[in-house]
């Protein structure tokens, strides 16, 4: 991977002064050699079997959790050994703070401690790292958000090791991914849920599978998801000429441009060389890649100076790691290229905002796809093992559709939602129609047998293209939670997400459904019967057709499925009685853990929509009324009058009586009073001459191409 465009030349100019006969012996097969370095920051596979191997063990050691208890000193000498070898000297128990999207840089939390200390007889330095070191730690949990899980007087936050995660290294520092809880064990992170959810996945789906003629003995079921990561570049001068993109991470006033992606020529455009755009998402890449990372898809989106990243898929815990990696490293990056990068959801009005599509799947350790027709009915020996685990899931798609709409309920997303680039705030799945028949004869029982995906020939009439096959399926984007062939992809995850929650119940809510189906099994029923009936319960939750369409729309509410158009209100179902029973059945979440988490939240929504409101009030008094004072021009009585407005509408909502309350208070001041407001600031604009307006334009703000160039070379691209 080239990580500049300087590094493309260098390289060709390179290749010139070699010669022919050494050409073909150097080129006659390509070389991974150049690439040699990607992974050697992670301490897994490989790396980590050779150092181990160097103190008496090897790597197979660390496929068992239980090494945390036999064998920590032994692995924390190996990776102190990594370590200085990759020229690091410091470690820390790496974890994730909840509530930390659009605010909290890089979303985790990290107390960097140095890996040496002074001998305290000679006073010689020597290194400090042991198992213990390695696999626990302990902090001041005072100042994370918690919501009433531990008093001010408790403030103890337990750091462990989670074994999934591999460790990996940056600069001079060890990433120690950790599970964040409080004295009590009650969880204080992102991450402790999701790893339970993956307990009940795995307990109950081997459940169901032995049930359909597969015991997978002590493999555990597992959830792989791929995450799509979609942001916006803007040059960093005019990012400092915004206030709001600074603070709040969006654009709260802003007249489009004459431009903006009505003619749908930025989808898949090539990256253009006049900017420093592609440069910097090579840096990216190649970093990531460094890290273990496999960001392997870079590509422009469909709005101005959009961009999507897509790794291979992983372990769901390991791919949540990864990805807010991935976010910290795009932001950093994006710097030493003059750039600022935007995750928010939303950060332009009528133009596209960024999602984080959750492609979601689950098998066996040793690859069994439990989606795939065709793998998991031949493994189970069983032909209609495929239709049993969709009903399952479509069942736990229709009863706790509350709860997906609640996990991607993040503060930007009430833009996205429903918006023609994002699916509406209705639950529904598309399954296909080839697909959809199979199921609708299965249970009417009008067929037995395998499902077998259909192809498609596409013959397109000419010499130079032979016929080819597409899948029988097209695809659906308009749907929230669509099945894409040995996967869901969960499309309405908004992009500054930590996806934590997101996998925590799809895991959780399919579990349940598992659980089910195994205890009627247990009580004497036939596992197709169930099957049959879950499918005639819940069928209406599938829908093949346009999301975006309102009559559309108006049929699924008619339908009885779970629309909720609200973030505020989503938040709110976290602790309706079959949730939090549903999670303490399944061990996620407590009741009092669903009850923090939902304050949590609510706390989050209207602490962003506050930082948002008084970004706005500055930028009234200090940009928008003295430029218009300054032309003599545009409306200055209303621009005055929403300084009040806004303050009156602020206070109010820290008077609130609880966190619910301001939640509500503060999304219709976001989605009603400051559209309102803004509708006035663009106006004045609008009729603002150029030179006496201060703040950056979204004609300064949204075309890299038009407005900025990449450094010259020191050295000519063409050699002399």
């Amino acid at each position: 991977m080239l990580a500049t465009t300087a590094a493309a030349r260098s390289l060709l100019r390179a290749s010139r002064f070699t010669t022919p006969a050494t050409t073909v012996a150097v080129r006659s097969f390509a070389s991974i050699e150049p690439y040699s370095d990607y992974g050697k920051s992670v301490f897994t596979g490989r790396v980590a079997d050779e150092y181990l191997k160097k103190h008496g063990s090897s790597g197979d050691i660390l496929k068992d959790p239980s090494w945390t208890a036999s064998h920590s000193d032994t692995v924390a000498k190996a990776v102190l050994d990594w370590a200085v070898d990759r020229g690091a000297n410091t470690y820390c128990h790496w974890f994730q703070p909840m509530a930390s999207s659009g605010v909290r840089h890089g979303q985790t939390g990290q107390v960097q401690n140095m890996m040496m200390a002074f001998n305290r007889t000679t006073n010689d330095i020597e290194f400090d790292f042991d198992g213990k070191n390695l696999t626990k730690g302990e902090t001041d949990g005072s100042s994370y958000p918690n919501g009433g899980l531990r008093a001010t007087h408790t403030a103890g936050g337990y750091l462990a090791i989670d074994t999934s995660s591999p460790i990996f290294l940056r600069g001079d520092t060890i990433f120690i991914p950790s599970a964040f809880v409080s004295y009590y064990g009650a969880a204080l992170d992102e991450k402790t849920p999701l790893l339970r959810s993956n307990a009940a996945l795995s307990k109950h789906g081997k459940r169901l599978l032995a049930h359909l003629g597969l015991d997978i003995g002590d493999q555990d079921v597992i959830s792989n998801i791929g995450l799509e990561q979609e942001f916006f570049l803007v040059p960093r001068d005019q990012y400092y000429r915004r206030p709001d993109l600074q603070m709040a991470g969006r654009t709260i006033i802003g007249k489009d441009a004459p431009r903006g992606q009505e003619m749908c020529d930025h989808y898949m455009a090539p990256p253009s060389l006049s900017s420093p755009a592609l440069a910097c998402m090579q840096e990216i890449q190649d970093e990531c890649w460094r890290l273990g990372i496999p960001l392997k898809t870079r590509h422009r989106e469909v709005a101005p100076n959009q961009y999507e990243f897509a790794p291979l898929f992983g372990l769901n815990t390991v791919q949540v790691d990864q990805n807010l990696m991935v976010m910290q490293i795009i932001e950093e990056v994006a710097v030493r290229h003059g750039l600022a990068a935007l995750m928010q959801e939303k950060p332009f009005n009528d133009v596209n905002g960024s999602g984080k599509h959750n492609n979601w799947s689950i098998g066996t350790e040793d690859g069994i796809m439990l989606l795939h027709p065709a793998k998991v009915n031949k493994a189970t020996g069983n032909d209609t093992a495929f239709a049993v685990i969709m009903s399952a899931i479509i069942a736990a798609v229709n009863e706790h559709g509350d709860l997906m709409r609640m996990a991607i309920a993040s503060p930007g997303n009430d833009f996205r939602l429903g918006a023609c680039e994002a699916p509406p705030a209705i639950v529904s799945t598309y399954l296909g129609e080839d697909i959809t028949f199979y199921l609708s004869h299965f249970k009417d029982g009008k067929g037995e047998g395998e499902y077998i995906p259909k192809l498609k020939t596409l013959d397109l009439g000419t010499h130079e293209v032979l016929p080819f096959e597409v899948p029988a399926e097209d695809r659906n984007r308009t749907s929230p939670f669509p099945y894409g062939g040995a996967r869901f992809e969960f499309r309405a995850v908004g992009s500054s997400q930590n996806v934590s929650m997101v996998n925590t119940v799809l895991n959780t809510i399919v579990a349940e459904k598992f659980a089910e189906f195994s205890d009627r099994v247990d009580a004497g029923e036939d596992i197709h019967d169930i099957a049959r009936e879950t499918l005639n319960e819940h069928w209406k939750v599938v829908f093949n057709g346009n999301n975006y369409d309102e009559e559309m729309q108006q049929e699924l509410t008619d339908r009885g499925l779970w629309r909720i158009d609200s973030g505020v209100e989503a938040i709110a179902t976290l602790t309706a009685e079959k949730n939090t029973a549903l999670f303490q059945k399944m061990k996620v979440l407590t009741k009092e853990e669903c009850e923090s988490r939902q304050q949590i939240l609510h706390d989050h929504y209207w602490g962003t929509v506050d930082i948002e409101a008084k970004c706005l009030v500055d930028m009234l008094n200090q940009h928008i009324i003295p430029s218009v004072k300054a032309a003599g021009v545009g409306p200055l009585s209303d621009l005055e009058a929403a300084v009040g407005t806004l303050k009156t509408a602020i206070a109010e909502i820290h008077a609130a009586e609880d966190s619910y309350k301001a939640a509500q208070l503060a999304r219709v001041l976001r989605l009603e009073t400051m559209i309102d407001i803004r509708a006035v600031c663009d106006a004045a604009e609008e009729v603002v001459p150029a030179n006496l307006w201060t703040l950056a334009t979204y004609k300064e703000l949204m075309f890299l191409d038009q407005h900025t160039a990449s450094t010259p070379e020191t050295e000519p691209f063409f050699d002399e």
